[in-house]
C-alpha cells in the first residue's frame, strides 16, 4: 500500500453534529475500502485564497493515510458526490509520512535538572 495525505476543504455552515458526521463518514469510507489511517488533523475554518463555489471560509480537514489505489479512487468519488465538500486534493506521498516525535517533557512540569536545583533551594 502507498501513502496518500489529503486535504480536504469542508463547507462553512456545517458545525456541530453535521460537520462530526461528515468527519465519520469519510474516515469510515478510507477504513471500508481497507486503508489505515496515520494521521487526522481539523485545521479549522479559515478564510479561502479566492472564492470557492462562492463561499469566502471552508473548514480544512487533513488525513493521512495507507491505501491501495481502489481506495482512492473511491474516496475521492465520495468526495465530488458530497455537497458539502468544497474542496479536495489528494497527493502520494513517495517517501512515506514522517510524523515528529511528540516532546519527552510535558509543559509545566520540571526537567530532571531543574528537579535537582530545587531541591537543593528547599
Amino acid at each position: 500500500m502507498r501513502t496518500y495525505e489529503t486535504i480536504i476543504i469542508v463547507h462553512p455552515e456545517m458545525v456541530g453534529d453535521e460537520y462530526a458526521a461528515i468527519v465519520e463518514k469519510f474516515k469510515k469510507v478510507l477504513v471500508d475500502q481497507g486503508s489505515e489511517i496515520l494521521k487526522f488533523d481539523e485545521w479549522g475554518t479559515r478564510k479561502l485564497a479566492y472564492m470557492v463555489k462562492k463561499q469566502g471560509r471552508g473548514t480544512y480537514l487533513y488525513v493521512a493515510y495507507k491505501a491501495p489505489a481502489p481506495a482512492i479512487k473511491e474516496f475521492e468519488r465520495r468526495m465530488r458526490i458530497d455537497e458539502s465538500i468544497i474542496k479536495f486534493q489528494t497527493v502520494h506521498l513517495e517517501k512515506g509520512l514522517t510524523i515528529a516525535p511528540v516532546a519527552a517533557v510535558a509543559e509545566g512540569t520540571p526537567s530532571e535538572d531543574e528537579g535537582e536545583e530545587t531541591e537543593a533551594e528547599a
